[in-house]
């Protein structure tokens, strides 16, 4: 950050804590191994826990049956590659129906703009019982890393079940409809490389962190800590997703603020979260604290407010709390804003919230203890 540069990328993924066969800093063992029996299914959890990349994830000769993303149900289907972003987990069926062997795990990154990132496949092995230790693993190839069509193949086959036992919660009206860009920009810096450094926004807005509690001086009201004027549009209109001379603004400075956008109590949200061309397009895992949201749309581009709504699912979209705003183009999420206090929405690239892309949500009370923030405990450290 002093520098106004990017970090180092990493050395290497890991599986489980370790890298893998692939690696040169691998352990002894060659990698964390699942054991299976033949003829039993197998939940596995998968968690990404890398703080800047997407990850694919393969088994070798495997399919995956996805049944649930963000701690929410989906309706089941089949794949051989998951995607998963910073942030999300999803819970896949393994069926060990494979002869005696050894199997490859796979776990790659994904990035499909001019960005670099540490292109380490971190591998795992599933092990059948009665497996020699001699015996050779079936290997398995990862997807490029620039796979978009893999990726959106994963992405739009992503359902919630909204059944009668687990309804979809799908807010079908709208009071705040808003548009955040999120993306890059350039402010001056006296001590950095070329007297400038790399910022990320939300709304040409660079969130600088408070030095007191947000939730503290909401819940006190306590002024001069945070304003709640956050712009719920882009202040200046520009061809977002564009990134060629001329298409993006010729001032790339951001502004710097403790800004929060205020929501009353049970108010529904629309957002569509657009990435923009400036340095470059690239995916972001947005990621909403207190909520779930539904994901009823996406596309590449810039989002057009009169078109794209005609083809949202307002029947069974994905319900999640962490979402990839896909390279150069546009997701629009719904929730309800049910949970009083002040939450944080922000990007899972821990590159880019170190560097101000984030912003949060203020939510009023609503009526009653129920509706209300709780107290403090009476042994809370004051800031």
């Amino acid at each position: 950050m002093k520098s106004g540069l990017a970090p180092n990328i990493s050395d290497a993924h890991t599986i489980n804590g370790d890298p893998g066969s692939l690696s040169p800093c691998s352990s002894q063992g060659g990698g964390f191994k699942l054991q299976v029996e033949n003829g039993k299914t197998y939940m596995l959890r998968i968690i990404n826990a890398a703080l800047n990349e997407e990850l694919f994830f393969k088994v070798a000769g495997h399919n995956l049956t996805v049944v649930e993303v963000d701690a929410t149900y989906t309706k089941p289907f089949t794949t051989d590659t998951l995607l998963i972003t910073p942030g999300q987990t999803t819970n896949v069926l393994l069926t060990a129906d494979r002869r005696a062997g050894k199997y490859l795990v796979a776990a790659s990154p994904f990035m499909d703009s001019p960005i670099a990132v540490d292109n380490m496949t971190a591998t795992a092995t599933v092990h059948y019982s009665g497996t020699l230790s001699t015996s050779a693993t079936t290997i398995t190839q990862p997807p490029p890393q620039n796979a978009t069509s893999v990726a959106n193949n994963f992405i739009n086959s992503l359902r919630s079940l909204n059944s009668k036992i687990y309804p979809a919660m799908l807010p079908l009206t709208v009071d705040h409809n808003l548009l955040f860009t999120v993306g890059l920009g350039v402010n001056p810096c006296s001590t950095c490389v070329n007297g400038s450094k790399v910022v990320a926004d939300i709304n040409n807005v660079s969130f600088v962190m408070p030095t007191f509690s947000l939730l503290q001086a909401h819940y006190f009201n306590i002024s001069g800590v945070f304003t709640d004027d956050f712009p719920g549009n882009p202040l200046i209109p520009f061809n977002y997703s564009g990134n060629s001379p001329g298409t993006t603004p010729a001032n790339m400075q951001t502004m710097n603020g403790t800004r929060l956008y205020r929501l009353s109590y049970n108010a529904t949200v629309q957002l569509v979260l657009q990435d923009t061309g400036i340095i470059a397009p690239e995916n972001h895992p947005i990621h909403l604290h207190g909520f779930n949201f539904f994901q009823v749309g996406r596309g590449l581009g810039n989002f057009n407010s009169k078109k794209d709504p005609k083809n949202f699912n307002l029947v069974d979209p994905v319900e999640r709390n962490t979402i990839g705003v896909p390279s150069g183009g546009w997701t629009a999420i719904r929730f309800r804003a049910d949970n009083p206090g002040v939450w944080f929405l922000h990007c899972h690239l821990e590159v880019h919230t170190t560097w101000g892309l984030k912003m949060a949500f203020v939510v009023d009370n609503g009526k009653g203890p129920n509706q209300s923030i709780m107290p403090p405990p009476t042994d809370l450290p004051t800031c």
